[in-house]
């Protein structure tokens, strides 16, 4: 274990929980639900495009997406810039009307959306098992990302770093919620924008320039450094199709989705959309270009995902490798925290809820139940992540496409189509799902 590395992610994490302390005691009046689940729809502009850039950006941009940049070249960092978009199409799109509507029927979750609009147990529970079966591939992607990087870059065995990127992940969001969530995403975006920043500045001093950087890369294979990239594999067809899965398809995820309900007022909007753009240019330009110039650092590297760690401590001193290591683990644990209280939230509101409605008033039952499940379900993650594959990129994106499948049609044909109906919305969900 390298101990000048550890130390500072030490340090961390402590932040991370006592962010988490103090979001609990900044609790306000009102329903628990509304409370613990959308942190009284109280954001700000700064706050909100902080959390859903956190959100977004995942271990599958810190960890898988440079990885596949390190193996297919510069192309696919062009490839990653067509993500840019992301915040504002989901805020764009969703955005006001999605929050008056969600404020009229009181809605927690999305599948409160669904409900109100369409009236459909049955679309409900198709969309809340679909969810819960995703978010579980997609999760479970995030606690490898977050255990790699402990290995990598700590020398901590792979199964010791699952767990305490487990155990920590679950405790402070099953007793934090979503004000403790968002507040830790502000943290984490911005300690992702100084990390990524400094790394590939590393990178590229490392390479011996930029120039430099670039021969070596024609050197391993010319194709590194054409848009076709290597393998030929960045064609026309795919690009316009992970455009769709990355980028507008993003407004059907139901953790990224459900911040659009959240916010304070239409000044957080405007806000939002321009720093969150901003942000997720910043940070996707730079993980991925990072990745892609590694080679020239790291040409015989077996596993692609451990480029980013790797690099961090080569290129960086060990204790600031240790500080800056932060950066990617804070995407990873803004991303996992959302989805986990989204997970919550669906098997307490949506399945719970929906059988039991005689328990809606019993907060302290509620409580229990919210910190209860989301404990339980970091566990079974734990489980799902000991085995882990080589490259974890196409594991989220194959969990992105399910959740995109079944809310993507249903949520943006039912704010802007009358005509759309619930036997449509099941239809599309269905037939996407199959397809899928």
């Amino acid at each position: 274990m390298q101990l000048e590395v550890i130390l500072p992610l030490v340090a961390y994490l402590i932040v991370v929980f006592g962010v988490s302390i103090y979001a609990m005691r900044k609790r306000t009046a009102g329903t628990f639900l509304n409370e613990y689940f959308l942190g009284s729809r109280s954001m700000g502009g700064i706050v909100l495009a902080m959390t859903l850039t956190a959100t977004y950006i995942s271990a599958s941009s810190f960890i898988g997406g440079p990885g596949a940049a390190y193996k297919y070249g510069l192309g696919w960092v062009l490839l990653a810039m067509i993500q840019l978009p992301a915040v504002w199409l989901s805020l764009g799109i969703l955005g006001k009307k999605f929050a008056i509507l969600a404020r009229r029927y009181n809605a927690v979750t999305l599948n409160d959306m669904l409900f109100a609009r369409y009236q459909s147990r049955l679309l409900v529970w198709l969309a809340s098992l679909s969810l819960l079966v995703a978010f579980i591939g997609a999760m479970t992607v995030q606690f490898i990302g977050g255990a790699r990087l402990l290995e990598t870059a700590a020398g901590i065995p792979y199964e010791t770093g699952l767990l305490i990127f487990g155990v920590s992940i679950a405790l402070y969001t099953a007793f934090g919620g979503f004000r403790a969530s968002v507040l830790n995403d502000t943290l984490q975006g911005l300690v992702m924008l100084v990390g990524t920043i400094v790394l590939l500045v590393g990178v590229i001093h490392a390479a011996g320039g930029l120039s430099q950087a670039v021969d070596t890369l024609h050197a391993l294979d010319p194709k590194l450094v054409t848009p076709q990239g290597a393998d030929d594999i960045l064609s026309p067809a795919f690009m316009t199709s992970f455009w769709v899965l990355v980028c507008f398809g993003v407004i059907g995820l139901p953790h990224t989705a459900v911040r659009c309900i959240s916010y304070k007022d239409s000044k957080a909007v405007h806000r939002g959309i321009i720093i969150g753009t901003i942000v997720v240019a910043i940070l996707m330009f730079g993980m991925h270009l990072a990745g892609a110039l590694g080679r020239a650092v790291l040409p015989d590297l077996t596993v692609p995902d451990l480029v980013i760690p790797t690099l961090m401590v080569k290129v960086l001193p060990p204790f600031a490798a240790g500080i800056f290591l932060a950066a990617p683990m804070a995407a990873i644990m803004s991303t996992i925290n959302a989805q986990l209280l989204q997970s919550s939230a669906t098997i307490i509101k949506d399945l719970y809820l929906n059988l039991r409605p005689d328990q809606m008033q019993n907060e302290i039952r509620l409580k229990r139940m919210s910190a209860a499940i989301t404990l339980l379900l970091g566990a079974l993650l734990l489980l799902a992540a000991w085995k882990p594959p080589e490259m974890i990129i196409w594991l989220n994106l194959l969990a992105f496409g399910g959740l995109e499948a079944v809310f993507l049609w249903p949520l943006v044909l039912g704010l802007y189509w009358e005509r759309a109906n619930a036997a449509g919305a099941l239809s599309a969900a269905v037939s996407m799902s199959i397809e899928q």
